[in-house]
């Protein structure tokens, strides 16, 4: 299997709400390379989950480039869009009852979740996607019978059923205690170093956050930040501006004027008074 990329500029969303238009996404702009596993992080309503959404054709953009492996996403039509899903991106939405039919064993779920796959993809069993989620010993088990982690490693493991080059993740360890979710990310790691697949996941949790090789920041539907390997590290966009992290930003009000300057390398912001404030 191949990792898909993804590649967006420019990508807005805009959506109604109260009369009004909202943009959940104002000009994002990322990379991810195949086989990559990247979260991303920020505050509730920054955009985060609208993005993924956006990746797996859930959604619309509204202005923009999204390129997801060879698919132009932004001009897909549905029945087009529904194949994406049915062979090269899976999806696991937030609360993991949604990616499930109860009375279904985590077994039966993926072969239904499979009848959607190309006819030419060879697929793996059930119980072989089970194992590599560590749900090997509960193929048949009812789900009303599984912890909250056991029936969201099941969730995973339809999303990845028809093995995608690119698996969604929204949320997937919330409310889940830590044992639990550390179950559930050994296994997105698992599934990303032993298939190639990319994944990219949504989370809110800095401890999840510290355990992933990359990380993008949202917030207020824009690029603030990413992390690499525990560091963090602000993102130059496309227009040549620069968001500050939060603790320059509390000492840089908007509307400051900054002086930029470069001595051997090294770039200075220097905040400049402005007349009437002395």
């Amino acid at each position: 299997m191949t990792g898909l990329a993804i590649s967006t500029t420019g990508l807005v969303h805009i959506y109604r709400a109260h009369g009004h238009d909202v943009a959940a996404l104002s000009g994002i702009g990322i990379s991810v390379r195949p086989g990559e596993l990247v979260g991303l992080l920020g505050p509730s309503g920054a955009g985060k989950s609208t993005l993924l959404q956006l990746c797996g054709g859930l959604l619309t953009p509204s202005a923009g480039r999204l390129q997801v492996g060879e698919h132009n996403v932004a001009t897909m039509t549905d029945t087009e869009l529904d194949r994406m899903r049915s062979g090269d991106v899976g999806i696991v939405l937030q609360g993991a009852g949604r990616n499930l039919i109860p009375y279904l064993t985590p077994a039966d779920n993926i072969r239904y979740a499979q009848q959607a796959a190309p006819d030419e993809r060879d697929l793996p069993t059930p119980e072989a996607i089970l194992e590599l989620v560590g749900l090997g010993n509960h193929a048949a088990t009812p789900l009303s019978q599984l912890t909250p982690g056991q029936v969201q490693l099941c969730a995973v493991a339809v999303g990845i059923a028809t093995l995608p080059g690119l698996l969604l993740a929204d949320e997937p360890t919330s409310q889940l205690d830590h044992h639990a979710r550390d179950e559930v990310l050994a296994a997105l790691r698992t599934i990303n170093s032993e298939t190639g697949m990319t994944v990219l996941l949504v989370t809110h949790d800095p401890e999840v956050a510290a355990t992933l090789p990359r990380t993008i920041t949202i917030r207020d539907g824009r690029i603030a930040s990413e992390g690499r390997s525990g560091e963090e590290y602000a993102v130059v966009a496309v227009d040549g501006s620069l968001p500050l992290p939060p603790h320059v930003a509390e000492l840089l009000p908007a509307g400051t004027l900054v002086q930029v300057t470069t001595d051997d390398g090294v770039i200075r912001l220097t905040p400049v008074e402005q007349e009437g404030n002395q």
